[in-house]
């Protein structure tokens, strides 16, 4: 028995879905990688709870949220990576809003001083974490800087590089910081190229692992603003003692 034929994919489909600001920010409130309620997600997106249930009955049917049911509640992620692919493709391609108001003010730098990205660390201290990787020997065969005529190295997108590697030292100690070995294992480290700070955080299954490490740690929690971080001073301590030769 022969498997009906397929046409072309229904981009403008999925597009659509993409199209309305305020779908688009329920979606970015879930690309930390969350599971969330109905309330939560209009309360970090800043969307009328009487409306995101239509916002994400619209993503339901797109299948670019899945929901799983836990107790009395109904729980919502993202359906896969792609999707957060996807905001961060169009990321590059949209022109910056203007900042008209001390609270988006307040937002655009709450996301460029800390931010999850595809789960692992971004903004500044995701490149500063990076930085001190590499001066500390921990982290070999980079720079962390962005480099504008090098066709792979784009914004907002995951490096196609292989240059970066851990050492001996940095396995060492990481695994003292309690990152699982199967993290440790990869190679080449996977990064992305950061579209606030112009140069290079940690990707891939490290830098989740040290994300996930952090958070258990209580050296970084979660802002009010979508994706958001916040460095502890739990974790100002523990990076400053773990990054000493």
């Amino acid at each position: 028995m022969t498997s009906p034929a397929t046409g072309d994919p229904e981009l403008a489909r999925v597009a659509a879905a993409f199209a309305d600001p305020k779908r688009v920010r329920v979606l970015m409130a879930l690309a930390d990688g969350r599971s969330l309620p109905a309330g939560r997600l209009a309360e970090e997106a800043g969307v009328a709870a009487s409306t995101v249930s239509n916002h994400l009955s619209i993503l339901l049917d797109q299948q670019l949220v899945v929901v799983r049911r836990q107790g009395r509640h109904r729980y919502y992620r993202l359906a896969s990576d792609d999707v957060e692919g996807v905001l961060e493709a169009l990321a590059r391609l949209a022109p910056q809003a203007p900042i008209s108001s001390l609270r988006e003010h307040t937002r655009a730098q709450a996301l460029r001083t800390a931010r999850t990205c595809y789960q692992h660390l971004a903004g500044r201290l995701g490149v500063d974490l990076l930085q001190q990787l590499i001066v500390r020997d921990w982290v070999a065969r980079g720079n962390g800087l962005h480099d504008p005529d090098d066709a792979v190295d784009r914004f907002s997108a995951p490096g196609q590089g292989t240059q970066y590697h851990l050492t001996d030292l940095g396995t060492k100690h990481l695994a003292a910081w309690g990152i699982p070995r199967s993290a440790l294992s990869a190679a080449p480290l996977r990064y992305c190229v950061d579209w606030t700070e112009q140069a290079h955080h940690l990707a891939g299954p490290l830098g989740k692992a040290i994300t996930t490490r952090f958070f258990d740690l209580g050296w970084i929690t979660r802002g009010r603003v979508p994706r958001s971080i916040h460095l502890t001073p739990e974790g100002e301590a523990g990076l400053a003692n773990c990054t000493q030769r």
